[in-house]
């Protein structure tokens, strides 16, 4: 049985963008004309009612908005979202509220009327600061509008703020990587997510590949020298691609990564929740499309839910966790699956001796090598002998 319910938190996905970016995997849509956004906030509050059911007693401790570009709704259908959420929920006091914005002057404008709803994070979607990168990305801004949404931010109250940022980009040597993190650092945000371009099915770049890629030994180095950058300037990497200064993780994302619960509304949302009475572990994703969501949000909008049996709990939790670079308690698993850590230990001796992780019966931790490698290490978890067929829960 489980000691205590996981922390939760709640996601709200915004499905619009300007303009469908090549490399882009999400559920997005781009726009053709007004985004019904009254609508679509009705649909939001709606479902949210539906399931609250699911999480009777429970505070929310962590919101994030994603998309889509959800700066393209108006600060006064943020606030109205606002007003709805705060009407249903229980949100925890010091709750962290991401909403995630590209640069551009049609976005920056709402930023003030973003803070006064409520939002005390903003995700600014940058990935260059070179212009001919950005136009080979399809991003719809150039380098001195992304470093004026900074500047707007800051000037509209937010204090905490993350800058995405890619590397590995078509043509894009050592030292033009390393230029566009210098200037990423030169603004000072508080967290930075730095990651690699990767080439997802479905996109409109994995049927038509961007020339002049860097191979996986230039990818590599980009990623030593970005990471040896962002040390020097105090970022700390705490998982795979997110650095930040002292105390300014990512609360939701290490909701994610450490297997807490968290609800999903809007169009092709996922959730994730923990039913302790029931003994129950349940997933669950809504429809995808934004005219179908519309019309089912509030009566019907599930179109999966899953329930997850020991080997998906085994594995998942895995397949989140080993991304933490400092590691974790391994009583964590336990408390966030209610699984005997002992289902783990195959894997985890795998591991061990291929040098991939530091496992001291306490604590989980991912070596430099591990860490390097993480899919292979993730796949260690993947279908565990002594998972399938097991009880979900057992006593720890």
């Amino acid at each position: 049985m489980f000691n205590s319910n996981p922390p939760l938190g709640l996601y709200i996905h915004l499905p619009w963008c300007e303009q469908k970016c090549p490399y882009c995997d999400f559920n997005s849509y781009q726009t053709d004309g007004a985004i019904p956004e009254q609508a679509y906030v009705d649909a939001l509050l709606n479902d949210l009612e539906q399931d609250l059911p699911l999480i009777w007693g429970r505070s929310i401790e962590s919101i994030f908005i994603g998309g889509g570009t959800p700066s393209l709704f108006s600060a006064a259908a943020i606030d109205r979202l606002f007003s709805g959420l705060r009407a249903l929920l229980n949100l925890a006091p010091a709750i962290e509220v991401t909403l995630e914005s590209n640069p551009g002057s049609a976005d920056t404008e709402n930023y003030a009327g973003y803070r006064a709803a409520g939002v005390n994070r903003l995700s600014i979607g940058v990935q260059s600061f070179d212009d001919r990168q950005l136009k080979r990305l399809g991003r719809v801004h150039n380098a001195e509008q992304a470093r004026l949404a900074l500047a707007s931010a800051r000037d509209a109250g937010f204090e905490n703020t993350n800058l995405d940022l890619m590397y590995a980009l078509p043509a894009q040597n050592r030292a033009a990587a390393r230029a566009d993190l210098e200037q990423a650092i030169a603004l000072a945000p508080e967290h930075i997510s730095y990651y690699e371009l990767t080439i997802e099915p479905n996109t409109l770049f994995h049927s038509r590949k961007p020339e002049h890629l860097p191979d996986n030994d230039l990818c590599a180095a980009q990623q030593l020298d970005g990471q040896a950058l962002l040390a020097q300037h105090g970022y700390r990497q705490y998982e795979v691609s997110a650095y930040c200064r002292e105390g300014r993780e990512s609360q939701h994302n290490l909701n994610y990564w450490t297997f807490g619960d968290y609800l999903g509304i809007g169009a092709g949302a996922h959730g994730k929740i923990t039913l302790a009475a029931e003994n129950r572990v349940i997933r669950r994703i809504r429809q995808r499309q934004p005219r179908s969501y519309l019309e089912q949000a509030g009566r019907n909008s599930i179109i999966s839910e899953t329930e997850l049996g020991a080997a998906d709990l085994c594995f998942e939790f895995m397949l989140n966790a080993l991304r933490l670079k400092q590691g974790f308690e391994s009583s964590l698993f336990h408390d966030n699956t209610s699984l005997a850590l002992n289902l783990l230990l195959p894997g985890l001796e795998t591991a061990r001796s291929k040098g991939l992780i530091e496992f001291d019966g306490t604590k989980i931790q991912p070596t430099e090598l591990g860490f390097r490698h993480l899919n292979e290490l993730q796949a260690l978890f993947l279908h565990l002998e002594s998972a399938k067929n097991r009880p979900f829960f057992e006593s720890a």
